[in-house]
């Protein structure tokens, strides 16, 4: 009887683990301008998140450098604009408000991560990610959505 019960409780604990919100993810870039990703979505149960990008091409980041950059959808493409001419800032521009989170331009191999707090993200806002390495906005970029 008391094995059962342990193994009842084990089982439990468990699937209790199982549905525990991943409040974090790998967003892989590559030499052809893509991310592995084009939708990341947040559970709410989630204080803070993490996004580790990696980079698993061959090039090097100042001929295919990537980031991830969060902000709302409205302001992706104002925020790589603004970022151009900025390549010793990531090619964002410096205290650039609206971005909430960036990771910093990586080449072949590299890894960078950010967390950043999900209480600055609204459900009833449209959100999402982006590279602002000059021109990869067209192709590299996807919507993080609150759930």
């Amino acid at each position: 009887m008391f094995a059962k019960l342990v193994a009842v409780s084990l089982l439990t604990l468990a699937s209790g683990q199982l549905l525990a919100a991943e409040c974090k993810v790998t967003v892989d870039s590559t030499d052809q301008m893509s991310f592995n990703t084009k939708a990341i979505e947040i559970d709410k149960s989630c204080k803070t998140f993490t996004v580790e990008l990696t980079h698993s091409g061959s090039l090097p980041k100042n001929v295919m450098g990537h980031n991830w950059v969060l902000s709302k959808e409205a302001d992706m493409q104002p925020i790589a604009s603004d970022g151009m001419g900025a390549a010793a800032s990531n090619y964002l521009k410096d205290g650039d408000a609206r971005i909430i989170a960036h990771t910093k331009i990586i080449g072949a191999g590299e890894t960078d991560s950010v967390t950043f707090d999900v209480s600055k993200l609204k459900a009833d806002e449209k959100y999402g990610f982006f590279c602002s390495f000059p021109g990869h906005i067209s192709m590299m970029k996807g919507t993080v959505t609150l759930k």
